[in-house]
């Protein structure tokens, strides 16, 4: 199998497993959606209510107030800080319960650190 077939064959895939963990996930304004991206440097989380199909918090490892507390931004570590900060923007916001989206990615490493940062700083999922 040559490279472009072999990244076309895994993007299908991604997109079939991001799908399947969407498709039982709808962000309300009672219950927001707490959608993580993470790319080889940086994490992402987001607050969405998918019914008015708004952003509510972010925050991000490119934050200038987390990335100066960070030596380097595509690790648990790093993970945890932006669930910490995600969770007490969300707070401050009057958010008090979510559901996770973890997308295509497995409940594992940096995904399973952000969330569980986020429930230690008072999220409930």
């Amino acid at each position: 199998m040559d490279t472009a077939n072999h990244h076309l064959l895994v993007q299908t895939r991604r997109r079939r497993r991001q799908h399947r963990v969407r498709k039982r996930l709808f962000g309300t304004t009672e219950r927001p959606r707490l959608a993580v991206f993470r790319s080889s440097k940086h994490i992402y989380a987001q607050v969405i209510n998918d019914q008015s199909a708004t952003t509510l918090v972010s925050a991000s490892t490119m934050d200038p107030e987390i990335k100066a507390q960070l030596k380097y931004g595509g690790n648990k570590a790093a993970a945890a800080v932006v669930g910490r900060v995600v969770a007490e923007r969300a707070k401050k916001a009057g958010i008090d319960k979510i559901c996770f989206d973890r997308r295509s990615y497995k409940y594992h490493g940096r995904v399973e650190a952000l969330a569980r940062a986020a429930r230690e700083a008072g999220l409930q999922f």
